[in-house]
């Protein structure tokens, strides 16, 4: 068995600080989450915008001192190589392009490891969520992760509830969010805690975020034409988003979301004026016209990924949508291409 790394502290707790992170940066991490994150300790942890880190301590903590890549391009030179990990109220992993999570380091994971066992509580933004869980550390907690991720997900990593309709999720000493401003709802939420409340408000006014949101908040993603502020569609939609490939029925959604199959339609109708079904179907077919639009596949590929049980359900459904066919709509889209091109001067 190879000998286990051991971490040395390189500096003392601050005891002053009422809310201390240190921040493990990844390749290509997204410089949004991190911003967003530490914007709002910075904020909080002094008087005004005099930025003094007196109340919130930081630091971006690393297995070296070369600088970290963020996806856009920008670079972040660590402050410190891995110490103790109990030098931090919390250990911060910043994830970023999926496309990264093939390429782990092993230092890395042995360090978020070892913050684990000193029961230092752990918090992903963005694709930290799946750093944690390749390491190991996921096992019984329920992770957040982005709507737009979900099926990479679920595709790459097995054995964690992942949770796609909210912004971040507290489990016990797991904290995780979807990215983008949810990090920094998740931070005004750690502010609020350890500080209080009047700094975590000032963080997210100064930031021009209007107000906290709570984890279970919705995440906004693209639900289409449909617009509402009532929470519970808002996750229905975005669950309808999710298995566009393979249609729940409105019983499975309403026992997903832990409601009652009348509540659920009954929600619909106040919001919507339609019901959950009908605006499920609408979903699809919508994701079918597109597809006619803008890709080559044929119609029974778009019929399989838009839902329906073959060519013929989705002509059935799509004719009575939209007064034509299919087959007839995409040959209308290239007649009019071809008249377009004749008109453009050469």
């Amino acid at each position: 068995m190879a000998a286990k790394k051991v971490f040395r502290a390189t500096v003392r707790r601050d005891q002053n600080a009422r809310l201390t992170v240190g921040f493990v940066l990844v390749n290509r991490f997204t410089l949004c989450a991190f911003a967003n994150f530490v914007d709002v300790l910075r904020l909080a942890a002094d008087e005004g915008d005099r930025s003094r880190p007196i109340q919130c301590r930081w630091k971006v903590i690393a297995p070296d001192l070369k600088p970290i890549t963020a996806s856009c391009g920008v670079s972040i030179q660590p402050q410190e190589v891995f110490g103790s990990p109990n030098l931090f109220d919390y250990v911060v992993v910043v994830g970023g392009l999926i496309d990264e999570m093939d390429r782990r380091d092993e230092r890395v994971e042995a360090f978020l490891q070892q913050a684990a066992e000193a029961g230092v509580p752990l918090v992903g933004l963005c694709t930290g969520t799946f750093i944690l869980h390749r390491a190991g550390l996921m096992e019984g907690y329920r992770g957040c992760v982005s709507w737009f991720h979900h099926q990479e997900f679920l595709s790459r990593f097995e054995g964690l509830k992942s949770v796609s309709d909210q912004i971040f999720v507290i489990d016990r000493d797991r904290l995780t969010c979807s990215g983008g401003t949810s990090t920094a709802h998740l931070a005004a939420f750690l502010v609020d805690r350890h500080v209080g409340k009047a700094q975590s408000t000032k963080s997210l006014n100064i930031m021009m975020i209007s107000g906290a949101e709570e984890g279970g908040t919705p995440q906004p993603g693209l639900t289409l034409d449909f617009r509402t502020k009532d929470p519970l569609v808002r996750k229905a939609l975005l669950l309808m988003q999710q298995s566009l490939d393979a249609p729940l029925s409105v019983a499975e959604m309403a026992r997903h979301l832990n409601v009652g199959k009348r509540s659920l339609e009954r929600h619909f109708r106040e919001a919507l004026g339609i019901s959950p079904l009908s605006a499920f179907i609408e979903m699809r077919l919508s994701l079918a016209r597109h597809m006619l639009e803008n890709t080559g596949k044929s119609i029974a590929m778009i019929a399989a990924e838009s839902g329906f049980c073959d060519a013929s359900h989705l002509s059935r459904m799509f004719r009575r949508r939209f007064a034509s066919t299919p087959q007839y709509f995409r040959a209308s889209l290239t007649s009019l291409g071809r008249s377009a091109s004749r008109k453009t001067p050469g």
